[in-house]
């Protein structure tokens, strides 16, 4: 389907085009949290070299995407007046492969620790690249559809909020049913989101002076935009601030509040007030714009997540109360990010020149799993350097954990807010 161009987009052009987010989201918790502990508790799989395998296939994942994403921009260049849909095709084959891997991977057909560890590779790769390709085409496909501010600011929550119900469905389907409802699930909402996305606006055909030849996107080219620059180091350093928690939330959890048993309520209470959040910092992007509508969710979230320091073993109120509040405030990092690069990506795009959506959003994901390693790599040594030891629970070890738990965010974020004024706010970007 094709937007005329005074036609203002409703929520079911919305909704067809964010669906896709919810089951891309409903992997990534397996892909993360329940994949090595499905091959190294169940399946017997040594952790040392479990954990290797992992990460050789993830850098190889995060490396390849400005490549996926030119290829998306070729996809997406390749619409035509009687094949309005250019992307979906590579689209829903990137869906199938992906449907496809994520049974193998957690159904191996084979035993013993070397088998499975070359079947774990194997497929874990295959269906990280195949998310990848989903991904990146997905987000190019909405920055695409542009729009004013509070426009993109809708492609975005629509994709992003959906994808938060995503994380929600996995969580409750892996703790209830188990791996095998996870990919029943999943195979049903990817042939429904696909369905929807057919029915969703296409983006626009390129725009090309007649006395311009055609011009392929070049993997590198994001990066002679100042502006993306920018972007791009403000985006690291705030999701540094917000993978360090992600990384570290079941140690907090079960060492410093001691109530492992409410690790599901917990984290289900925060996504779901980051999906109930999202329609407000909507409406605040169309009011305020999307730098300071984010900025104010920067402060407010360093506010909210503060409080991390007061709780102690047994204060259940307390850590659900800073749960709530910075996961309502995480709808800002929803929202806000994507619908800048929009804007980045809208200037950066001349008549002439070929879109680059798909290279800026390449580059963008490579960022994204950036922040986890980063995080990964900053909070891991420095628990050790502090002298944190998982299970034991004592004095040291607990005031360890709230140091890189609840004090390296707020610096991150507070470095983050330093850095939207020097590097954005200044300059007066939008």
């Amino acid at each position: 389907m094709t937007l005329a161009p005074e036609r203002v987009p409703g929520w079911q052009d919305h909704a067809r085009y964010g669906a896709l987010g919810l089951p891309l989201a409903f992997v990534a918790l397996p892909l993360y949290v329940i994949l090595p502990a499905h091959y190294g508790q169940t399946l017997g799989v040594p952790l040392a070299l479990l954990g290797a395998v992992l990460l050789a296939s993830r850098l190889l994942d995060a490396l390849v995407d400005p490549w996926l994403g030119r290829w998306a921009d070729r996809w997406l260049d390749a619409r035509t007046d009687h094949a309005p849909h250019g992307a979906w095709w590579p689209l829903a084959a990137g869906a199938l492969v992906l449907a496809l891997g994520f049974a193998a991977l957690f159904f191996p057909p084979v035993q013993g620790s070397t088998p499975l560890l070359w079947w774990c590779g194997v497929t874990v790769t295959v269906t990280c690249l195949a998310f990848s390709v989903c991904t990146i085409t997905h987000q190019a496909w909405g920055s695409r559809l542009g729009g004013d501010a509070q426009t993109r600011a809708r492609w975005v929550a629509w994709r992003e909020g959906l994808g938060v119900l995503g994380v929600l469905l996995a969580n409750g389907l892996a703790a209830s049913w188990g791996v095998g409802a996870l990919v029943t699930s999943l195979c049903l909402t990817l042939a429904l989101a696909l369905w929807a996305l057919w029915r969703a606006p296409a983006p626009p055909p390129r725009l090309i002076r007649a006395s311009a030849p055609p011009q392929r996107p070049h993997w590198a080219a994001p990066w002679r935009h100042d502006e993306f620059r920018r972007l791009l180091l403000l985006y690291l350093v705030n999701g540094v601030a917000a993978a360090v928690p992600a990384t570290l939330v079941l140690f907090f959890i079960r060492d410093v509040v001691q109530r492992e048993d409410l690790v599901g309520p917990l984290l289900a209470g925060y996504f779901l007030m980051a999906a109930l959040g999202v329609p407000l910092w909507v409406r605040l992007i169309g009011r305020w714009g999307p730098s300071r509508a984010w900025a104010l969710g920067m402060g407010a979230q360093v506010l909210a997540f503060s409080s991390v320091s007061w709780v102690g073993p047994g204060d259940v109120g307390l850590y659900t109360a800073v749960c709530l509040s910075s996961g309502f405030m995480l709808g800002a990092d929803l929202t806000a990010p994507g619908t800048l690069l929009t804007g980045v990506i809208q200037r950066a795009g001349p008549t002439g020149e070929a879109s680059l959506a798909g290279v800026f959003t390449g580059w963008w994901q490579l960022a994204t799993k950036l922040n986890l390693a980063l995080a990964a790599g900053l909070a891991l040594p420095a628990l050790g350097w502090l002298g944190y030891r998982p299970g034991v629970g004592d004095a040291a070890s607990q005031s360890a954990l709230v140091m890189v738990y609840g004090v390296l965010p707020c610096l991150c974020k507070a470095l983050a807010l330093w850095a939207w004024w020097r590097l954005w706010a200044r300059r007066g970007l939008e």
